[in-house]
C-alpha cells in the first residue's frame, strides 16, 4: 500500500471509494435477515466492523495489509447496510453484537479481535460484554459510550463526501436500493439513545481494549476518548494525528499502523 496515500477531504472516497475487497463472500441467514460477509486469509481472526450507513467495502485499504501480516480477516455488512438485509425492526448495538457472534459460529471461529469504526466500535464493546470468551481484544475507534461524548453535529464538506459515497454504494449493493433514508433514520434513533454505558459497565469489560482517537474527529470529544481508556481496565489510548472520524480512508497507513501495533501486543488467539 502507498504509505503516502492521503484523502483528507474524502474527494477520492466520494468519487470511487476504497480499493475493492478480494473476490468472493458469503451470506448468513439469521433471525429474518441475510448478513453478508467476506472471509479472507489465514491466521488469527480479525473482524472488521464498519460505521453507520457504510459497508464492509469501506475497509478496502485495511484488508490486504492485514492478510499480508498473517491474519484471517472477516469483514461484514451490518444488518440493514451494504448487502445485508433488514427486517424493519429497531437497530441496537447488542443486536449487532449477536449478529457477529452468530457469524463467528457460522464460520467456525472461536475467538477474534474486533476492529470497530464508529458504530462498529460500539458493536465490539457490546460483543465483549456479552461474549467475553469470543473476543481477544477490541480496537475501538471513533465512537462514544454515552450521550456526553459527542460534539453538536455540524455538516462539513468531508461529512458530505462520506455520505455521498455511502448513498452510491447503498443504491448498488442493498437488496432494498431505495431504502437508504429509512435505514439512516432508524440508525439515528439508535444513536440518539445508545450506547449508554455507565462507568461500572465499562469497568466490567475484561478484554484488551485500544481506544483510538483522531485529533480532528467531527463527532467524538477527545476528553470522552480519554475517559473510556481510563475507565476500561488496562485499556490504552492512541492518538491519530492529522485525521478525523474517517481516518481509515483518509490516511490508511496511519490507521493500519495503529491496528497492527495493537494486534502485535496481544497473545496469539484461536
Amino acid at each position: 500500500m502507498d504509505r503516502d496515500f492521503a484523502d483528507d477531504e474524502l474527494t477520492r472516497f466520494a468519487a470511487g471509494g476504497p480499493p475493492p475487497l478480494p473476490g468472493g463472500g458469503g451470506v448468513l441467514e439469521r433471525d429474518g435477515v441475510r448478513l453478508w460477509f467476506g472471509d479472507y486469509g489465514e491466521g488469527p481472526a480479525v473482524v472488521l466492523l464498519h460505521g453507520g450507513m457504510g459497508n464492509a467495502g469501506n475497509f478496502g485499504h485495511q484488508v490486504p495489509p492485514l492478510i499480508a501480516a498473517g491474519y484471517r480477516v472477516i469483514a461484514m455488512d451490518s444488518r440493514g447496510q451494504g448487502r445485508s438485509s433488514w427486517d424493519g425492526r429497531p437497530f441496537s448495538y447488542e443486536q449487532y453484537g449477536e449478529d457477529v457472534a452468530a457469524l463467528l459460529d457460522h464460520i467456525g471461529v472461536e475467538r477474534a479481535v474486533i476492529v470497530g469504526w464508529s458504530d462498529g466500535a460500539c458493536t465490539g464493546l457490546a460483543l465483549a460484554r456479552a461474549h467475553k470468551a469470543r473476543v481477544s481484544g477490541v480496537f475501538f475507534f471513533a465512537c462514544n459510550v454515552d450521550a456526553s461524548g459527542t460534539w453538536p453535529f455540524e455538516m462539513t464538506d468531508v461529512i458530505g463526501n462520506c455520505l455521498a459515497r455511502h448513498q452510491k454504494d447503498y443504491a448498488v449493493l442493498s437488496p432494498t436500493p431505495d431504502g437508504f433514508d429509512a435505514m439512516g433514520q432508524a440508525l439515528q434513533v439508535m444513536q440518539s439513545s445508545q450506547p449508554n454505558y455507565s462507568a461500572a459497565d465499562l469497568a466490567s469489560i475484561d478484554v484488551p481494549v485500544c481506544v483510538a482517537q483522531a485529533s480532528g474527529d467531527e463527532f467524538i470529544r477527545p476528553e470522552h476518548a480519554r475517559y473510556i481508556a481510563e475507565t476500561i481496565p488496562g485499556a490504552r489510548l492512541v492518538a491519530l494525528d492529522g485525521v478525523s472520524h474517517f481516518a481509515p480512508v483518509q490516511r490508511p497507513a496511519l490507521f493500519n499502523g495503529a491496528v497492527l501495533d495493537f494486534l502485535a501486543s496481544l497473545p496469539e488467539w484461536g
